[in-house]
Parts: C-alpha cells; sequence; structure tokens
C-alpha cells in the first residue's frame, strides 16, 4: 500500500529510541527522521529501518519541524517526537480525521501511562501557556500539539516561523486565527526509551528555556 502521509520524527540522539519505534509505524506513514545534530547512531539506524533521512545543522525543534516539513512529498503530513514515548498506532485517527475532511490539524492531548511520564515542570508550563492561548484566541485544545496531522500544502501557506521549541505555540495560534477547525484525541503518553533524554522535560532547566521560547512566540 502507497503511504498516504509523511511522518516526520525530529530527531537528536534518538538512536536508541528509532530501533523501538520505527519496526511499528503503519504502512500508512512515510517516515521522513530529521537528524537535527545527533552524536549518535540516529541517522544509520533511520537509514536501515527505511526511513528517509534529512540532516538539519541549525539546532532547534522547529528547525528540524520545518526541514521535515520541506523534504515530505505527500499530501498530508504528520509529526510525532523520535523517542517512543507515543504509539505511532495513535496516528491513524488523527489522519482520519484530516483525509475524511472533519478536522483541518488532528492533534493528540497527551494521557500519561505512569506517573514519571510526563514531569511536573513540563505539566505546569504546558498548562500555563495552553490557558493564555484559551483565554486569549479561544484556543479549543488542552495541549501544544506533541502529536499531530494536516494537510502539507496549508501548512505550508500558514508560515509557522519559529525555529525552536516556540514553533508549535506559534503553530496553533496561527491555526486558530486562520479559522482552522482543529480536532484534539487523547493519546497514551509513555516515559521515552531508555537511552535517551529529553531536551524539554529531562530538567527543571529545559523546561524553563522552553517556556521562554513559548512566551517570546505569545508576545
Amino acid at each position: 500500500m502507497e503511504p498516504a502521509c509523511d511522518l516526520v520524527l525530529p530527531c537528536r540522539d534518538e538512536a536508541a529510541a528509532l530501533e523501538r519505534l520505527l519496526p511499528r509505524v503503519p504502512e500508512a506513514f512515510a517516515v521522513v527522521v530529521v537528524d537535527n545534530g545527533s552524536t549518535d547512531d540516529t541517522a544509520a539506524v533511520a537509514r536501515r529501518l527505511g526511513a528517509t533521512v534529512v540532516s538539519e545543522r541549525q539546532p532547534g525543534y522547529g528547525a528540524a519541524v520545518h526541514a521535515g516539513l520541506l523534504a515530505a512529498t505527500r499530501p498530508y503530513v504528520a509529526f510525532m517526537d523520535g523517542d517512543d514515548s507515543f504509539d505511532p498506532d495513535d496516528l491513524a485517527p488523527l489522519l482520519a480525521d484530516v483525509s475524511g475532511g472533519g478536522a483541518d490539524l488532528a492533534v493528540g492531548r497527551r494521557r500519561p501511562v505512569t506517573r514519571g511520564a510526563w514531569p511536573w515542570h513540563a505539566r505546569a508550563g504546558n498548562a500555563l501557556v495552553v490557558w493564555w492561548l484559551r483565554r486569549r484566541i479561544g484556543l479549543d485544545v488542552h495541549d501544544i500539539a506533541p502529536i499531530r496531522v494536516c494537510r502539507r500544502d496549508e501548512l505550508l501557506v500558514l508560515d509557522v516561523r519559529d525555529r525552536r521549541f516556540g514553533y508549535p505555540v506559534e503553530l496553533l495560534q496561527k491555526a486558530t486565527l486562520a479559522g482552522w477547525r482543529v480536532v484534539e484525541r487523547d493519546v497514551p503518553y509513555r516515559p521515552r526509551a531508555a537511552g535517551t533524554r529529553s531536551k524539554v522535560s529531562g530538567s527543571v532547566l529545559g523546561t524553563v528555556r522552553t517556556a521562554r521560547d513559548f512566551w517570546r512566540v505569545l508576545t
């Protein structure tokens, strides 16, 4: 079956996670791994397991996501962390929401499966940003879209410009103001793969830096 959607995985030092994650990606998705300055075997593992690999030297989540968007070739594009914290099977309902015409953007709302999956400092920062967007522009979701699906051409037109961790916040803000229909689904959220470390929630300092990127976009 020809994949209907590209799945972009922004990665930095995620070789251990990709070993577990990539074999489980449904056939409806063609994987594009964006290697964002890895010092491990991320690129080699991704190629061995059949993914297209793109190298992005500019550091930052938004830079990696945008590089993957430009490399994507299919009408629909999905984005998900490459740390094995999400189940790729949860992408199918999101793709159905968009391809079936029920949404312009389908996003996941994280539901931690264990207490340590989503540290308190990361969850608090996320809640504050979402509360602000809901109050300011009427955003109708409860998470910052860490897993999402939309049409590639429409996302390019939306012109999301942040190249750091503020990218998903800018995306939600611009999509809401543009009148996009946004659908949110609960998705299980697991601890990331052993042998990898989060650049955001792995420390309080990482969360503070990310929050700074969020507020730069909001203001």
